[in-house]
């Protein structure tokens, strides 16, 4: 299964879905994990989400996007959604996790593990139903 963290440096979770440059996108099995990936957006901050925030359909079209471009995790770790951003990855079948504060992707990524290992809840178990 595939997690994404909206992340600035590589390192944190600690970015706004609709801001983030760029995800780190990593392998999550029952046996463990592996980094797979650093999937960009922009340099920086997203300007294609965040410079078209008050212009409808063209803002529509970028969050679409990039959600699209996220379709194969299951799960995407963020600081900060917007209602309409979090409903188009529920629809995608992507499980949007908001994050009380900055966190390394290092510790997001073991506690995610550590509760598959012990005890999952239901919408986890499904999404792990792949593996």
């Amino acid at each position: 299964m595939k997690v994404a963290f909206a992340t600035s440096d590589g390192i944190n979770v600690d970015e706004h879905f609709g801001r983030a440059g760029s995800f780190a996108i990593y392998d999550l099995s029952r046996t463990g994990y592996r980094f797979a990936e650093l999937r960009k957006f922009a340099d920086g901050i997203d300007q294609a989400v965040v410079g078209t925030r008050d212009q409808g359909s063209l803002h529509d079209e970028a969050v679409q996007d990039k959600v699209d471009r996220l379709a194969d995790c299951k799960i995407v770790f963020m600081t900060e959604i917007g209602g309409p951003s979090a409903a188009r990855l529920v629809k995608k079948g992507i499980m949007p996790m908001k994050v009380k504060a900055v966190i390394s992707i290092e510790d997001s990524i073991k506690q995610l593990h550590e509760t598959i290992v012990k005890s999952p809840p239901p919408w986890l178990r499904k999404a792990m139903e792949t593996l």
